[in-house]
Parts: C-alpha cells; structure tokens; sequence
C-alpha cells in the first residue's frame, strides 16, 4: 500500500498525483510491461498506480535528419570537468589534460534530456503538486511501497521548515566513491552531487520551474542535474527502490565514455561487437546510374550486411556460389552489380524470399532504365528507395525488418560500376603471413573462406608518388605529443616521453612511473594533419623489451577505421599488419573490433637491431605494406575488409600492452624502453580512377588532402 499517493484530505500538496512515464513510440512493450508493474501497487483507496499514469511520449533520436534541433534548452556540449565535478577520479592527474575541451553530447542523450525537460513542463504547467517521473526500463522494488512511504514521512518536516521538496530520486546509482550527503533520517539522505540515473524521481511543480528557470541543459541530463542540486531541495531514499530493468537493452549511448578511458579513468569498455543480425535472405539493389546505389551500399553495411557493390560483374567464385544458391557466399547484399540485372528472373526462382530495392528520384519516373528493372521485379518483394529523402532510413528498414542505426543516412557520390581483375594477385610471390584471431563483424569476410582472395578493381596506374610532407628530422610544430591512453594501454602518454632532435628525428620511450591510474608512462606523437589516402613511411629502429609494442599506423573514430603496422617487443622480427573497418560517413558511430584482421609477417631481421624503412600504401582500392622498399603485404577490397575510405591521423607511438598475448609479458627490470624514430615521409599521387566506371565522380575518393610540411 503506498499511502503518498492520491488525495489525502486536509494535506492534497504532499500527495503523488500523477505519474508520467517517458517512453518510445516504437516501444509499446516496454509501456505494457511498465503498466504491469503499476498495477501491483495500490494507493491508500485501493486503487492500482495506473490510474495515476500518463504515457509521455519521450523525443527520438532517430528522428534527428538534420541533427537535434537547436531552441535553447539543451546546450549540446560538456567538458570532462562537468564530469568530474559529479564523479571525481581521484587518480586521474586532471591538470594535466585538457579539462574545458568541450565533449558533445551523442544525439540519443540529446533525445533523452529533451524528453525530461518535455515532462517538467507538464509538471510545472499541471494541477497536482507532485509527480513521480518514470523512464519505461524499471521495475520496482518489493519494499517499494513501504520505503517511499517511510521517507515521504520523514520529509513532511523538510515540506514544512525547510523550503519544501523539490526532487526525490528513487531510482539512481551513486558515483563510484559514494556521493557526499547528509542524512535526513534512517530513510531519507540529501546529496550534495554524485547521483546517476534519472529512471525514476519525484518532481514537485515548484522543483519543475526550477529545473525550466536554469535551463538550458548542458550534457546528459542526469549529469547537468548534479550541477543544480545546490540550487534545489533534493533528496533520495536511503536505497534505490526503483531499479532499472537489465533484461533491456538500452537505447542511449555515452559521449563520456572516450573521454574517461583517454584519461584511464576506466580500464575497459568491454569487447565493442557488432550485434546486429540483418536477415539471411539475399538483397539486392538495382537502379538508374545516379539514383544513390553507393548510398544504398553504405547504408546497407551500416545495418549489419557485408555488401558487395558498384561493380561490372562478381568474381568469378562469388558468382558461382550466388548462382547456385549456395549458403557459403561471401556477402549478404549485393548493390549495383551489372551482371546480376541481367539475372533478375534467375535470382528471384532461386531466392523467393530475397529482398529487391531500386534507388530512384523523381527524376528517374521516366527513365527507362528505371522503367525496365521495375518491370522485370513485378510481383517481387521490392521498395523503392529515394535516398536522397528524410525518410530513406523508415522506407528501407521496414523494407527489410530492422532496426535503424542512430547515424544519419548516408549521402555519398555514386561510384558506378567498375572492372575488375582476376588471377593478378597470383603471379605476386608474398610471404606467407600468419593469421591472427580476426574479429567477428560484418565486415570481415570471415577466415572459413580460405579461397576467397578479395575484388581487385582495374585502375589507372597512379602517375608516381609526389612528397607533400617530409624531413630528415621530426619537426615538432607539425606534430602533437599525445597525453592521454586508450584501454589496453598500460601507460599513459605524456609529453616528457617523446624527444625531439633536429638532426636524429625523435625518440619515444616507456617508463615504469606511478601516474595513479596507471603504473607506466608512454610516448606518442600524432600529425596535426588529416590524410585521404597516400604512402606514409617511417625510418624506426623498434623496442625489444618484451611488452611494449611499437607502432606505426593511420587511425580515426566515428566511425572507427585503421590501418596498422606494430613490431611487439618478444618479437622483433615480426611485422603485425592490421585493418579496421567500420561503415558510415564522418560522424556515424560506429566503432566496432577491438581485434580487427591481424596478419604477422617474417621480416627476416631483428627491427631492434637498426633503423628500416617501414610503409603503408593507401589508394581507394588497395592497401600495400612494404619494409625497406619491398612489398611485404598487399589487400585489395574485401580481403578481407573494404578499404578504409574516411580521413585518418598518422600515428607513431611505443606502448606496453595489456594484453601479453600481443607482445608478451612486459618486463620491468629491462625499462625504460626506447624507439628512434629517424624520419617520417608523406607521399601522395594524383586521382587513381577505376578503369570503364560508368558514373564514377571521383570527388574525395581520390585526392590527397591538404599538405604541410614535416
């Protein structure tokens, strides 16, 4: 029985009058199951809480086409010192990073802190007194009824001498090392900060106008609310008796995160996976030249689908395997593929339940190329997909049955369909390299096709490779020495551990140094300058000491995509290349793997024993590792990943891993470390285009960025 809510006479503002609960209109389960535990607690009449309950239907994220609108009541950026006002670290070293770089916040949060505020006003605007405000994941605690009851007794005198009652958080979790406060009673405690969550709270329209004066919301809701607990009458039941549901997957996302593990507040985030599980049955994409295949493409790979597209015809094992209806295909879409339009009868007898989409504007009602492949899918389970539409991401997901990513849809400029080559890879003598174990992603084709060796596209031969960023020594004013980790580093980096030498190039150590969050400090630089594509070269001589990882690599987030070259320190003469892909244009979030598809090649040569040459060549379609000159390794498309097509930062940095597997156990007694790093070159050539590829704009898909000199 909980006796707070509903009228009680002579006392009507200290009662619960209504209760909102903030919920997704694609989420009608999660209102019935809210429901459900609603209707196992009554009020002192006996009448079940959801008479008392109103469905707010909460902002969606995926709504946000053009991004989250901007009228002044969220401020979409934060800075790390926010957060650690709420949950200090108290072995972080935070007046050694940028405290006040602003973090912004992902469109999810955005979504929810606009939800809340969207209650606050009904709160502030309505008739009772108080609400309890309710996200649709919880569930209540047995004592729920009894410990709210207790506390709401103990609060009548805060009500009547103190000010009144602003908030009371009945659902929250405290910051890692408590939250300070004060205790009202054996029931009830007042925070000063440090409460997590805003699942489950009870708002009073004096406490709503408050929250509305000191607008606007700057980060995540539950956060930016610590910040104002010195302006309100707070307080929390001695517990959290109101839970949050762990059999739901939550639909937020943190922009915190990043930022926390940069400075070692945390250790891990776990294994980043893609979950997604897109259906088994084939799709397919046809369309005009111009009508948004290659976004059709990326939008697919973006769903969870390894999507084949933009090309004249399959390779040759592909395509058997395709026609035969076989289940070992290497791809579960297939976009633009010339070949296939003349198969489009066979494939639907082969593929009944195959999904067909044709992209189209409006342009293209008369086309009639357009016309035919319409007329050749009569009857066939298609949609029409203009990509260039704020709803293009509704229209192809319905189509499909799937969830929509968070990111927007992309926008890209049509590749057209190019030649490819094969038997080419044959004739080129590789060593043999040794694999890894590979993530599991949709974008790695996975190891069980071992005859599977990637889709060489013909190019033009690029015209030469032209410097645009070089020097014999390292010239600090183009790089940036970083200071801060990443999770399986064991050290963090610090400016003290790279040294600059006008004539020797740089040097890079690791230390064995109490910095509180980590035990070991690193070096690490990293260019000022974003490259699309290039050769990139460093003169290194590598660590040796067994732990430490020397590396030489592109890298860049949102999405997550890197191309690798470590040397691990137990073995200096191994080469470990690796690629990460993820899908998306700049922004989308997708940062999965924390493996990626690793390869360890023999260099014949201990790379700690003097100074080599080490290279990467990145073109839009193909990626070739060479040592001293010579071609060690060489992938072209899907093998077996695309090749990364966004801008990264180039990297050089020595680190000891968390992971022994990797370089092996970091030995103390042999630091600090040290790598040399003699010159580091950039390279770039004019646009490589493929060879007969209708529609193709090249745009930034082949062109170096702009150039600085090292």
């Amino acid at each position: 029985m909980a006796n707070c809510f509903g009228p009680r006479q002579g006392h009507e503002d200290r009662t619960i009058g209504k209760i909102y609960v903030i919920n997704l209109d694609r989420e009608p389960r999660r209102w019935s199951r809210v429901k459900e535990e609603l209707g196992r607690i009554q009020d002192r009449l006996g009448n079940d809480l959801r008479s008392l309950s109103e469905r707010y239907a909460a902002v969606d994220a995926r709504n946000f086409s053009n991004g989250p609108p901007e009228d002044g009541q969220v401020d979409p950026h934060y800075t790390l010192s926010d957060q650690l006002f709420v949950e200090p670290q108290p072995k972080t070293l935070p007046t050694r990073f940028a405290l006040e770089a602003p973090i912004a916040m992902t469109e999810p949060e955005v979504a929810v802190a606009r939800s809340h505020i969207g209650v606050w006003k009904r709160v502030a605007e309505g008739a009772e007194e108080y609400a309890l405000v309710l996200e649709d994941d919880v569930w209540f605690h047995p004592s729920f009824a009894r410990d709210l009851d207790h506390a709401w007794q103990d609060m009548r005198g805060a009500h009547e001498g103190a000010g009144g009652i602003d908030i009371v958080y009945v659902s929250y979790m405290e910051a890692m090392h408590g939250a300070p406060k004060t205790f009202h009673s054996s029931h009830v405690f007042r925070p000063e900060r440090g409460l997590w969550y805003l699942s489950g709270y009870i708002l009073s329209r004096r406490g709503a106008r408050k929250l509305l004066d000191a607008l606007p919301c700057r980060g995540p809701v539950d956060l930016w609310i610590n910040h104002q607990f010195s302006k309100l009458n707070v307080f929390a039941t001695r517990r959290s008796i109101v839970r949050q549901r762990r059999d739901s997957i939550s639909t937020n996302s943190y922009s915190i995160l990043p930022a926390l593990s940069g400075i070692g507040a945390i250790n891990s985030e776990g294994a980043a996976l893609f979950h997604a599980h897109p259906l088994g049955a084939p799709v397919f994409g046809f369309g005009p030249p111009g009508s948004g295949q290659s976004s059709l493409a990326m939008a697919l790979s973006m769903l969870g689908y390894a999507c084949c597209s933009d090309l004249r015809r399959l390779p040759a094992l592909e395509w058997n395997r395709l026609c035969a209806g076989r289940p070992d295909r290497a791809f579960g879409a297939y976009v633009n593929v010339g070949s296939l339009t003349t198969e489009i009868e066979h494939l639907r007898h082969l593929y009944p339940h195959a999904k067909f989409v044709i992209t189209t504007c409006s342009s293209d009602a008369d086309d009639p190329v357009f016309q035919e492949i319409r007329a050749r899918l009569k009857g066939a389970d298609v949609a029409l997909l203009d990509t260039g539409k704020a709803d293009a991401w509704r229209v192809l997901c319905e189509h499909l049955r799937c969830v929509p990513p968070l990111s927007p849809f992309p926008h890209l400029d049509d590749v057209g369909q190019r030649d490819i080559v094969e038997g080419r890879s044959e004739g080129l003598r590789l060593p043999v390299p040794a694999k890894s174990k590979w993530d599991r992603s949709p974008w790695i084709v996975a190891p069980k096709h071992d005859d599977w060796t990637g889709i060489e596209v013909a190019t033009e031969d690029c015209g030469g490779w032209v410097y645009i960023d070089c020097g014999e020594g390292i010239d600090p004013q183009h790089w940036v020495a970083r200071s801060d980790t990443f999770t399986g580093n064991l050290a963090l980096f610090r400016h003290l551990n790279v040294e600059y030498d006008s004539v020797e190039g740089a040097k890079l150590q690791v230390r064995q140094e109490d910095l509180g969050v980590r035990g070991y400090s690193a070096g690490a630089i990293t260019s000022h300058t974003d490259y699309l594509f290039g050769r990139f070269e460093a003169a290194f001589q590598a660590s040796d000491v067994p732990g430490v990882v020397t590396g030489f690599f592109l890298h860049r987030n949102s999405p997550h995509q890197e191309i690798d070259i470590e040397i691990a320190g137990n073995r200096p003469n191994r080469l470990l290349v690796n690629v990460f892909y993820n899908p998306g244009e700049d922004g989308a979030r997708f940062d999965y793997g924390y493996r990626g598809c690793p390869c360890q090649i023999d260099l014949g040569f201990d790379a700690s024993k003097g100074f080599h040459r080490y290279a990467i060549e990145w073109t839009p379609h193909e990626i070739r590792w060479l040592v001293d000159g010579i071609l060690v390794h060489r992938r072209v498309l899907w093998n077996p990943t695309p090749i990364p097509h966004l801008p990264m930062k180039l990297h050089l940095n020595a680190w000891p891993s968390r992971a022994s597997q990797l370089a092996g156990r970091l030995r103390n007694r042999r630091l600090p470390a040290t790598v040399r790093v003699r010159s580091i070159h950039v390279l770039g050539c004019g646009p490589i285009l493929p060879k007969s590829c209708s529609g193709a704009d090249s745009g930034s898909n082949g062109t170096i960025l702009e150039a600085v000199s090292t």
